[in-house]
Protein backbone atom coordinates (compact mmCIF):
# COMPACT_ATOMS: atom_id res chain seq x y z
CA UNK A 1 0.00 0.00 0.00
CA UNK A 2 1.05 3.26 -1.24
CA UNK A 3 1.93 6.36 1.17
CA UNK A 4 -1.44 7.82 -0.33
CA UNK A 5 -4.06 5.38 0.25
CA UNK A 6 -2.31 4.74 3.40
CA UNK A 7 -3.37 8.35 4.25
CA UNK A 8 -7.09 7.99 2.99
CA UNK A 9 -7.07 4.64 5.08
CA UNK A 10 -6.46 6.14 8.18
CA UNK A 11 -8.63 9.38 7.69
CA UNK A 12 -11.69 7.39 6.88
CA UNK A 13 -10.74 4.64 9.48
CA UNK A 14 -11.03 7.70 12.00
CA UNK A 15 -14.12 9.26 10.84
CA UNK A 16 -15.79 5.54 10.74
CA UNK A 17 -15.13 4.04 14.19
CA UNK A 18 -13.86 7.08 15.38
CA UNK A 19 -10.44 5.37 16.28
CA UNK A 20 -6.93 6.64 15.65
CA UNK A 21 -5.00 4.25 13.13
CA UNK A 22 -2.59 3.70 15.86
CA UNK A 23 -5.76 2.79 18.31
CA UNK A 24 -7.04 0.51 15.81
CA UNK A 25 -3.51 -1.18 15.61
CA UNK A 26 -3.24 -2.08 19.08
CA UNK A 27 -7.24 -2.71 19.40
CA UNK A 28 -6.78 -5.41 16.43
CA UNK A 29 -3.11 -6.44 18.40
CA UNK A 30 -5.00 -7.03 21.29
CA UNK A 31 -7.92 -9.57 19.80
CA UNK A 32 -5.33 -11.54 17.85
CA UNK A 33 -3.70 -12.22 21.15
CA UNK A 34 -7.10 -13.15 22.23
CA UNK A 35 -7.81 -15.71 20.12
CA UNK A 36 -4.10 -17.36 20.84
CA UNK A 37 -4.78 -17.61 24.19
CA UNK A 38 -6.05 -19.53 26.95
CA UNK A 39 -8.53 -18.34 28.99
CA UNK A 40 -5.87 -18.27 31.56
CA UNK A 41 -3.30 -16.04 29.74
CA UNK A 42 -3.51 -12.23 30.98
CA UNK A 43 -2.72 -9.64 28.88
CA UNK A 44 -1.18 -5.92 29.88
CA UNK A 45 -1.76 -3.04 27.89
CA UNK A 46 0.54 0.08 27.79
CA UNK A 47 -0.37 3.42 26.08
CA UNK A 48 0.96 6.93 27.50
CA UNK A 49 -2.19 8.99 29.89
CA UNK A 50 -3.30 10.89 26.77
CA UNK A 51 -3.25 8.08 24.51
CA UNK A 52 -7.11 7.02 24.90
CA UNK A 53 -6.74 4.09 26.69
CA UNK A 54 -10.63 4.79 28.22
CA UNK A 55 -11.55 4.71 24.16
CA UNK A 56 -9.51 1.85 23.30
CA UNK A 57 -10.16 -1.13 26.14
CA UNK A 58 -14.62 0.73 25.54
CA UNK A 59 -14.47 -0.43 21.82
CA UNK A 60 -12.65 -4.03 23.08
CA UNK A 61 -15.78 -4.58 25.57
CA UNK A 62 -18.28 -3.50 22.48
CA UNK A 63 -16.07 -5.87 20.30
CA UNK A 64 -16.00 -8.69 22.33
CA UNK A 65 -19.88 -8.77 23.29
CA UNK A 66 -20.60 -8.51 19.55
CA UNK A 67 -18.00 -11.14 18.69
CA UNK A 68 -18.57 -13.55 22.37
CA UNK A 69 -21.68 -12.75 23.06
CA UNK A 70 -20.10 -12.82 26.86
CA UNK A 71 -20.19 -10.73 29.34
CA UNK A 72 -17.57 -7.71 30.22
CA UNK A 73 -16.90 -6.31 33.59
CA UNK A 74 -14.73 -3.55 33.95
CA UNK A 75 -13.07 -2.67 36.91
CA UNK A 76 -11.68 1.00 38.49
CA UNK A 77 -10.42 2.30 41.51
CA UNK A 78 -12.25 5.42 41.93
CA UNK A 79 -15.98 6.38 41.58
CA UNK A 80 -15.14 9.14 39.20
CA UNK A 81 -13.39 6.68 37.06
CA UNK A 82 -16.36 4.36 36.63
CA UNK A 83 -18.80 7.36 35.86
CA UNK A 84 -16.71 8.46 32.99
CA UNK A 85 -16.45 4.74 31.87
CA UNK A 86 -20.16 4.21 32.07
CA UNK A 87 -20.19 7.81 29.45
CA UNK A 88 -17.93 6.92 26.91
CA UNK A 89 -19.54 3.17 26.84
CA UNK A 90 -22.63 4.66 26.32
CA UNK A 91 -21.57 7.03 23.74
CA UNK A 92 -20.59 3.65 21.72
CA UNK A 93 -23.96 2.30 22.27
CA UNK A 94 -23.22 0.05 24.92
CA UNK A 95 -25.94 -0.78 27.33
CA UNK A 96 -23.68 -1.06 31.04
CA UNK A 97 -24.58 -1.16 34.54
CA UNK A 98 -22.50 0.66 37.69
CA UNK A 99 -22.53 -1.90 40.04
CA UNK A 100 -22.56 0.47 43.27
CA UNK A 101 -23.93 0.16 46.50
CA UNK A 102 -27.25 1.03 45.37
CA UNK A 103 -27.59 -1.90 43.41
CA UNK A 104 -29.52 -5.25 45.05
CA UNK A 105 -30.20 -7.22 42.55
CA UNK A 106 -29.87 -8.17 38.61
CA UNK A 107 -32.00 -9.54 36.25
CA UNK A 108 -31.31 -11.26 32.76
CA UNK A 109 -34.63 -8.81 31.51
CA UNK A 110 -32.39 -5.59 32.06
CA UNK A 111 -30.28 -6.96 28.99
CA UNK A 112 -26.73 -5.71 30.47
CA UNK A 113 -23.91 -7.30 28.88
CA UNK A 114 -21.51 -4.86 30.52
CA UNK A 115 -20.85 -3.81 34.08
CA UNK A 116 -18.21 -0.96 35.49
CA UNK A 117 -17.89 -1.45 39.32
CA UNK A 118 -15.13 -0.43 41.87
CA UNK A 119 -13.00 -3.75 43.88
CA UNK A 120 -14.29 -3.57 47.15
CA UNK A 121 -18.00 -3.15 45.63
CA UNK A 122 -18.24 -5.94 43.18
CA UNK A 123 -16.44 -8.48 45.83
CA UNK A 124 -19.19 -7.68 48.51
CA UNK A 125 -22.18 -7.99 45.19
CA UNK A 126 -20.39 -11.34 44.19
CA UNK A 127 -20.56 -12.39 47.55
CA UNK A 128 -23.69 -11.43 48.26
CA UNK A 129 -24.55 -13.61 44.87
CA UNK A 130 -25.87 -10.77 42.89
CA UNK A 131 -23.02 -10.32 40.44
CA UNK A 132 -22.03 -14.03 38.79
CA UNK A 133 -18.45 -14.74 37.82
CA UNK A 134 -19.05 -17.41 35.61
CA UNK A 135 -21.15 -15.41 33.71
CA UNK A 136 -17.89 -12.67 32.91
CA UNK A 137 -16.15 -13.56 29.87
CA UNK A 138 -13.41 -10.59 30.19
CA UNK A 139 -12.66 -8.67 32.76
CA UNK A 140 -10.85 -5.38 31.98
CA UNK A 141 -8.79 -2.98 34.86
CA UNK A 142 -8.12 -0.15 34.29
CA UNK A 143 -4.97 1.65 36.05
CA UNK A 144 -3.07 -2.19 36.31
CA UNK A 145 -0.30 -1.04 38.06
CA UNK A 146 -2.41 -0.67 41.46
CA UNK A 147 -2.46 -4.43 41.22
CA UNK A 148 -4.68 -4.66 44.03
CA UNK A 149 -7.16 -6.91 42.04
CA UNK A 150 -5.58 -10.16 42.69
CA UNK A 151 -7.51 -12.41 45.02
CA UNK A 152 -10.97 -10.76 43.44
CA UNK A 153 -9.46 -11.85 39.46
CA UNK A 154 -9.00 -15.44 40.63
CA UNK A 155 -13.03 -15.84 41.08
CA UNK A 156 -13.71 -14.81 37.00
CA UNK A 157 -12.33 -18.50 36.46
CA UNK A 158 -13.68 -18.14 32.78
CA UNK A 159 -12.82 -15.32 32.02
CA UNK A 160 -9.72 -13.24 29.84
CA UNK A 161 -7.78 -10.30 32.04
CA UNK A 162 -6.61 -7.74 30.65
CA UNK A 163 -5.16 -5.37 32.36
CA UNK A 164 -4.43 -1.48 31.08
CA UNK A 165 -2.37 1.07 32.35
CA UNK A 166 0.31 4.16 30.97
CA UNK A 167 2.98 2.79 33.55
CA UNK A 168 3.27 -0.79 33.74
CA UNK A 169 5.54 -0.78 36.63
CA UNK A 170 3.48 -2.11 39.69
CA UNK A 171 2.62 0.29 42.84
CA UNK A 172 3.32 -2.65 45.44
CA UNK A 173 6.98 -3.67 45.34
CA UNK A 174 6.03 -7.10 46.49
CA UNK A 175 3.89 -7.61 43.66
CA UNK A 176 5.33 -6.91 40.27
CA UNK A 177 3.46 -6.88 37.28
CA UNK A 178 4.85 -10.03 35.65
CA UNK A 179 3.67 -12.26 39.11
CA UNK A 180 0.31 -10.88 37.86
CA UNK A 181 0.27 -11.31 33.96
CA UNK A 182 1.74 -13.11 31.45
CA UNK A 183 2.54 -10.74 28.98
CA UNK A 184 2.44 -6.82 27.79
CA UNK A 185 1.81 -5.23 24.99
CA UNK A 186 3.35 -2.39 23.88
CA UNK A 187 1.59 1.11 22.38
CA UNK A 188 2.67 4.10 20.72
CA UNK A 189 5.22 6.05 22.47
CA UNK A 190 4.47 9.55 23.60
CA UNK A 191 7.44 10.65 21.06
CA UNK A 192 5.51 8.98 18.39
CA UNK A 193 2.42 10.64 19.85
CA UNK A 194 3.45 13.61 19.43
CA UNK A 195 4.82 13.63 16.35
CA UNK A 196 1.26 12.46 15.31
CA UNK A 197 -0.09 15.29 16.52
CA UNK A 198 -1.76 13.60 18.69
CA UNK A 199 -0.55 15.09 22.36
CA UNK A 200 1.15 18.34 22.81
CA UNK A 201 4.78 19.06 23.08
CA UNK A 202 5.97 19.82 26.27
CA UNK A 203 8.57 22.86 27.50
CA UNK A 204 10.28 21.90 30.29
CA UNK A 205 11.97 24.17 33.23
CA UNK A 206 13.29 22.58 35.66
CA UNK A 207 14.67 24.10 39.20
CA UNK A 208 17.00 22.45 41.92
CA UNK A 209 15.91 21.79 45.07
CA UNK A 210 17.49 20.75 47.76
CA UNK A 211 15.07 17.84 49.13
CA UNK A 212 17.53 16.46 52.11
CA UNK A 213 14.89 16.98 54.08
CA UNK A 214 12.38 14.90 52.39
CA UNK A 215 11.58 11.09 54.83
CA UNK A 216 10.52 8.37 52.93
CA UNK A 217 7.42 6.39 54.17
CA UNK A 218 6.37 3.24 54.34
CA UNK A 219 4.71 3.63 51.18
CA UNK A 220 7.89 4.18 49.02
CA UNK A 221 7.02 8.07 48.37
CA UNK A 222 7.88 11.28 50.14
CA UNK A 223 5.93 11.37 53.63
CA UNK A 224 3.80 14.39 53.52
CA UNK A 225 4.61 15.93 56.90
CA UNK A 226 8.25 16.30 55.39
CA UNK A 227 6.99 17.81 52.09
CA UNK A 228 4.45 20.34 53.65
CA UNK A 229 7.46 21.32 56.19
CA UNK A 230 9.96 21.83 53.21
CA UNK A 231 6.93 23.41 50.63
CA UNK A 232 5.45 25.47 52.64
CA UNK A 233 8.79 27.33 53.38
CA UNK A 234 9.24 30.93 52.69
CA UNK A 235 12.07 30.50 50.40
CA UNK A 236 10.34 27.38 48.43
CA UNK A 237 6.84 29.71 48.37
CA UNK A 238 8.90 32.12 47.07
CA UNK A 239 10.32 30.28 44.27
CA UNK A 240 7.33 28.57 43.13
CA UNK A 241 5.77 32.11 42.38
CA UNK A 242 8.77 33.20 40.58
CA UNK A 243 8.42 30.10 38.46
CA UNK A 244 5.51 30.68 37.51
CA UNK A 245 5.57 34.52 36.93
CA UNK A 246 8.76 33.45 35.19
CA UNK A 247 7.31 31.36 32.75
CA UNK A 248 3.72 30.75 32.97
CA UNK A 249 2.14 34.25 33.96
CA UNK A 250 -1.64 34.28 33.22
CA UNK A 251 -1.75 30.51 31.81
CA UNK A 252 -4.36 28.10 32.89
CA UNK A 253 -2.18 26.20 35.52
CA UNK A 254 -2.23 22.84 37.44
CA UNK A 255 -0.31 23.00 40.28
CA UNK A 256 0.57 19.59 42.48
CA UNK A 257 0.92 19.24 45.80
CA UNK A 258 1.68 16.79 48.49
CA UNK A 259 -0.07 17.88 51.39
CA UNK A 260 -3.06 20.32 52.16
CA UNK A 261 -1.21 22.27 54.07
CA UNK A 262 1.20 23.34 51.41
CA UNK A 263 -2.12 23.65 48.83
CA UNK A 264 -3.79 26.10 51.20
CA UNK A 265 -0.25 27.86 51.87
CA UNK A 266 -0.03 28.30 47.70
CA UNK A 267 -3.25 29.20 47.35
CA UNK A 268 -2.88 32.29 50.03
CA UNK A 269 0.11 33.10 47.67
CA UNK A 270 -0.89 33.30 44.50
CA UNK A 271 -4.72 35.09 46.28
CA UNK A 272 -2.11 37.59 47.56
CA UNK A 273 -0.38 38.19 44.21
CA UNK A 274 -3.42 39.06 42.35
CA UNK A 275 -3.87 35.79 40.27
CA UNK A 276 -7.37 34.02 39.96
CA UNK A 277 -6.58 30.86 41.90
CA UNK A 278 -8.57 27.93 43.80
CA UNK A 279 -8.11 25.21 45.96
CA UNK A 280 -9.12 21.48 45.65
CA UNK A 281 -8.26 18.42 47.43
CA UNK A 282 -9.69 14.51 48.38
CA UNK A 283 -11.82 16.82 51.28
CA UNK A 284 -13.94 19.32 49.02
CA UNK A 285 -17.32 18.12 48.82
CA UNK A 286 -18.71 16.97 45.48
CA UNK A 287 -21.12 20.04 44.66
CA UNK A 288 -17.97 22.18 45.79
CA UNK A 289 -15.42 19.92 43.63
CA UNK A 290 -18.09 20.05 40.48
CA UNK A 291 -18.24 24.57 40.68
CA UNK A 292 -14.44 24.32 41.02
CA UNK A 293 -13.93 22.66 37.80
CA UNK A 294 -15.91 24.18 36.18
CA UNK A 295 -14.81 27.99 37.00
CA UNK A 296 -11.28 26.27 36.48
CA UNK A 297 -12.47 25.01 32.97
CA UNK A 298 -13.99 28.81 31.94
CA UNK A 299 -11.64 31.17 33.47
CA UNK A 300 -8.68 32.28 31.67
CA UNK A 301 -5.03 32.39 33.35
CA UNK A 302 -7.00 30.47 35.84
CA UNK A 303 -4.68 28.53 38.76
CA UNK A 304 -5.82 25.51 40.18
CA UNK A 305 -3.94 24.24 43.65
CA UNK A 306 -4.52 20.59 44.56
CA UNK A 307 -3.84 17.55 46.32
CA UNK A 308 -4.36 13.78 45.11
CA UNK A 309 -7.27 14.46 43.69
CA UNK A 310 -6.73 15.13 39.62
CA UNK A 311 -4.01 13.03 38.79
CA UNK A 312 -6.91 10.05 37.18
CA UNK A 313 -10.13 10.83 36.07
CA UNK A 314 -9.81 14.62 35.31
CA UNK A 315 -9.41 16.10 31.67
CA UNK A 316 -9.51 19.56 31.17
CA UNK A 317 -7.56 20.34 27.65
CA UNK A 318 -7.14 23.56 28.03
CA UNK A 319 -4.78 22.96 30.80
CA UNK A 320 -1.59 25.17 29.24
CA UNK A 321 0.92 24.50 32.62
CA UNK A 322 1.77 21.90 34.88
CA UNK A 323 3.89 23.22 37.96
CA UNK A 324 5.14 19.95 40.01
CA UNK A 325 5.20 21.65 43.19
CA UNK A 326 6.64 18.35 45.16
CA UNK A 327 8.74 15.15 45.04
CA UNK A 328 7.91 12.38 44.05
CA UNK A 329 9.48 8.43 43.60
CA UNK A 330 6.39 7.28 41.91
CA UNK A 331 7.10 6.95 37.85
CA UNK A 332 3.35 6.65 37.45
CA UNK A 333 2.32 9.65 39.28
CA UNK A 334 4.67 11.27 37.58
CA UNK A 335 3.37 10.54 34.21
CA UNK A 336 -0.44 11.07 35.40
CA UNK A 337 0.33 14.62 36.41
CA UNK A 338 2.23 15.90 33.42
CA UNK A 339 -0.52 13.72 31.23
CA UNK A 340 -2.60 16.57 32.67
CA UNK A 341 -1.37 19.46 30.16
CA UNK A 342 -0.63 17.14 27.83
CA UNK A 343 -3.69 17.15 26.09
CA UNK A 344 -4.07 18.53 22.05
CA UNK A 345 -6.20 21.23 21.06
CA UNK A 346 -6.47 23.00 17.78
CA UNK A 347 -5.08 26.39 19.18
CA UNK A 348 -2.99 24.49 21.53
CA UNK A 349 0.45 22.83 20.31
CA UNK A 350 2.56 22.75 23.33
CA UNK A 351 2.59 22.75 26.79
CA UNK A 352 4.76 24.28 29.75
CA UNK A 353 6.49 21.70 32.56
CA UNK A 354 7.60 23.49 35.46
CA UNK A 355 9.45 20.57 38.03
CA UNK A 356 10.14 22.27 41.47
CA UNK A 357 10.77 18.57 43.03
CA UNK A 358 13.70 17.37 41.13
CA UNK A 359 11.74 14.72 39.16
CA UNK A 360 12.99 15.20 35.48
CA UNK A 361 16.20 13.71 37.73
CA UNK A 362 14.61 10.95 38.87
CA UNK A 363 12.48 9.82 35.93
CA UNK A 364 13.78 11.89 32.83
CA UNK A 365 12.27 14.11 30.62
CA UNK A 366 8.38 13.16 30.12
CA UNK A 367 8.69 12.14 26.66
CA UNK A 368 12.08 10.45 27.18
CA UNK A 369 11.33 7.05 25.40
CA UNK A 370 11.42 3.92 27.86
CA UNK A 371 11.74 0.68 27.64
CA UNK A 372 8.49 -0.74 28.98
CA UNK A 373 9.15 -4.16 28.38
CA UNK A 374 12.10 -4.13 30.09
CA UNK A 375 10.50 -2.72 33.11
CA UNK A 376 7.89 -5.15 32.69
CA UNK A 377 10.27 -7.96 32.54
CA UNK A 378 12.82 -6.62 35.30
CA UNK A 379 11.15 -4.25 37.50
CA UNK A 380 13.94 -4.77 40.37
CA UNK A 381 16.70 -3.29 37.60
CA UNK A 382 14.23 -0.54 37.46
CA UNK A 383 13.49 0.27 40.87
CA UNK A 384 17.16 0.06 41.88
CA UNK A 385 17.87 2.78 39.39
CA UNK A 386 14.90 4.98 40.91
CA UNK A 387 16.72 4.25 44.20
CA UNK A 388 19.68 4.94 43.55
CA UNK A 389 19.08 8.34 42.09
CA UNK A 390 16.99 8.96 45.15
CA UNK A 391 19.92 8.58 47.09
CA UNK A 392 21.54 11.66 45.97
CA UNK A 393 18.97 13.76 48.04
CA UNK A 394 19.48 10.84 50.81
CA UNK A 395 21.82 13.07 53.23
CA UNK A 396 19.07 14.14 56.08
CA UNK A 397 18.99 17.93 57.25
CA UNK A 398 16.27 17.88 59.55
CA UNK A 399 13.30 19.60 59.46
CA UNK A 400 14.27 21.53 62.78
CA UNK A 401 17.84 22.83 61.18
CA UNK A 402 15.81 23.66 58.14
CA UNK A 403 13.61 26.09 60.26
CA UNK A 404 16.55 27.77 61.31
CA UNK A 405 17.39 29.17 57.43
CA UNK A 406 13.91 29.91 56.27
CA UNK A 407 15.59 31.99 53.60
CA UNK A 408 17.77 29.99 52.22
CA UNK A 409 16.84 27.45 49.68
CA UNK A 410 19.95 25.07 48.74
CA UNK A 411 21.03 23.83 52.18
CA UNK A 412 23.29 21.12 51.00
CA UNK A 413 26.53 21.18 48.54
CA UNK A 414 27.94 17.84 46.89
CA UNK A 415 31.26 17.83 48.38
CA UNK A 416 32.23 15.12 46.55
CA UNK A 417 30.59 16.00 43.26
CA UNK A 418 32.84 19.36 43.24
CA UNK A 419 35.44 17.62 44.46
CA UNK A 420 36.02 15.60 40.95
CA UNK A 421 35.02 19.00 39.13
CA UNK A 422 38.04 20.82 40.72
CA UNK A 423 40.58 18.02 39.92
CA UNK A 424 39.04 17.82 36.02
CA UNK A 425 39.68 21.49 35.85
CA UNK A 426 42.98 21.14 37.22
CA UNK A 427 42.64 22.87 40.87
CA UNK A 428 43.40 22.27 43.82
CA UNK A 429 40.55 20.19 45.88
CA UNK A 430 41.36 21.94 49.30
CA UNK A 431 38.95 24.74 47.06
CA UNK A 432 35.89 22.59 47.54
CA UNK A 433 36.48 22.89 51.34
CA UNK A 434 36.75 26.93 50.96
CA UNK A 435 33.68 27.00 48.39
CA UNK A 436 31.71 24.47 51.14
CA UNK A 437 32.71 27.12 54.26
CA UNK A 438 31.43 30.10 51.70
CA UNK A 439 28.50 28.65 50.79
CA UNK A 440 27.63 28.07 55.10
CA UNK A 441 28.58 31.46 55.76
CA UNK A 442 26.02 33.33 53.09
CA UNK A 443 23.63 30.70 54.95
CA UNK A 444 24.05 32.00 58.13
CA UNK A 445 24.23 35.62 57.19
CA UNK A 446 21.26 35.51 54.83
CA UNK A 447 19.14 34.52 58.39
CA UNK A 448 20.28 36.95 60.52
CA UNK A 449 20.19 40.26 61.34
CA UNK A 450 22.94 40.52 63.64
CA UNK A 451 27.01 39.18 63.92
CA UNK A 452 26.00 37.46 67.12
CA UNK A 453 22.86 35.69 65.40
CA UNK A 454 24.77 34.34 62.49
CA UNK A 455 27.30 32.94 64.73
CA UNK A 456 24.49 31.00 66.66
CA UNK A 457 23.33 29.86 63.30
CA UNK A 458 26.92 28.35 62.53
CA UNK A 459 26.95 26.31 65.88
CA UNK A 460 24.00 24.86 64.27
CA UNK A 461 25.66 23.18 61.63
CA UNK A 462 28.22 21.08 63.89
CA UNK A 463 27.03 17.65 62.44
CA UNK A 464 26.63 19.56 58.64
CA UNK A 465 30.46 20.21 58.86
CA UNK A 466 31.22 17.17 60.11
CA UNK A 467 29.38 15.00 57.56
CA UNK A 468 31.20 17.45 54.52
CA UNK A 469 34.64 17.12 56.22
CA UNK A 470 33.69 13.15 55.98
CA UNK A 471 33.14 13.10 52.33
CA UNK A 472 36.12 15.38 51.87
CA UNK A 473 38.50 12.54 53.69
CA UNK A 474 36.73 10.38 51.13
CA UNK A 475 38.14 11.82 48.27
CA UNK A 476 41.82 12.66 49.48
CA UNK A 477 41.80 8.70 50.14
CA UNK A 478 43.37 7.07 53.42
CA UNK A 479 43.62 10.00 55.99
CA UNK A 480 44.35 9.86 59.66
CA UNK A 481 41.69 10.77 62.07
CA UNK A 482 43.92 13.39 63.63
CA UNK A 483 44.12 14.78 60.48
CA UNK A 484 40.09 15.06 59.89
CA UNK A 485 39.77 16.13 63.65
CA UNK A 486 41.92 19.32 62.81
CA UNK A 487 39.62 19.47 59.14
CA UNK A 488 36.46 19.67 61.09
CA UNK A 489 38.36 22.34 63.95
CA UNK A 490 39.86 24.59 60.81
CA UNK A 491 36.93 24.83 59.07
CA UNK A 492 34.57 26.07 62.17
CA UNK A 493 37.40 28.59 63.07
CA UNK A 494 37.03 29.73 59.34
CA UNK A 495 33.50 29.95 59.15
CA UNK A 496 33.00 32.14 62.57
CA UNK A 497 36.00 34.61 60.92
CA UNK A 498 34.51 34.62 57.76
CA UNK A 499 31.00 35.48 59.12
CA UNK A 500 32.26 38.19 61.55
CA UNK A 501 34.27 39.83 59.44
CA UNK A 502 31.70 40.34 56.29
CA UNK A 503 28.56 41.55 58.38
CA UNK A 504 31.28 43.87 60.55
CA UNK A 505 32.34 45.15 56.84
CA UNK A 506 28.69 45.60 55.87
CA UNK A 507 27.77 47.36 59.25
CA UNK A 508 30.52 49.71 58.46
CA UNK A 509 29.58 50.48 55.37
CA UNK A 510 25.69 51.22 56.38
CA UNK A 511 24.60 47.65 54.95
CA UNK A 512 22.11 45.73 55.66
CA UNK A 513 22.84 42.22 56.69
CA UNK A 514 20.75 40.25 54.55
CA UNK A 515 21.28 42.56 51.14
CA UNK A 516 24.25 41.48 50.14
Amino acid sequence: MNSANATITETDLQQTTGLYPYQQRDLDKLFERFGQSNKDHRLLYQLPTGGGKTRIFAEIARRFINTFRCNVMILTHRRELSSQTSIVLKKLGIRNKIIDSSVRRLTKKEGYACFVAMVETLKNRIKDGIIDPASVGLVIIDEAHHNSFQKLLGKFTDALILGVTATPFSSNADMPMYKSYHELIVGESIPDLIAGGFLAKSNNWRYDVELNSLVTGINGDFTINTSDTLYSSPAMLELLLHAYESHSKNKKTLIFNNGIFTSENVHQLFSDAGYPVRHLDHHTPPAERTEILGWFKRTKGAVLTSVSILTTGFDEPSVQTVILNRATTSITLYHQMIGRGARKLPNKKTFTIIDLGNNTDRFGSWDTPLDWQGIFQRPETFAESLHQQSARDAHAISDDLRARFPNTLQLSFDIQDEYQKAIQSNQKGSIVIRESIRQHAVMCMENAGSVSQALELAAELQKEIDWRIKQYAKCLGKVTKNYTDWLKEDYRNKLRTMITKVMQRRVHAGTPALSA
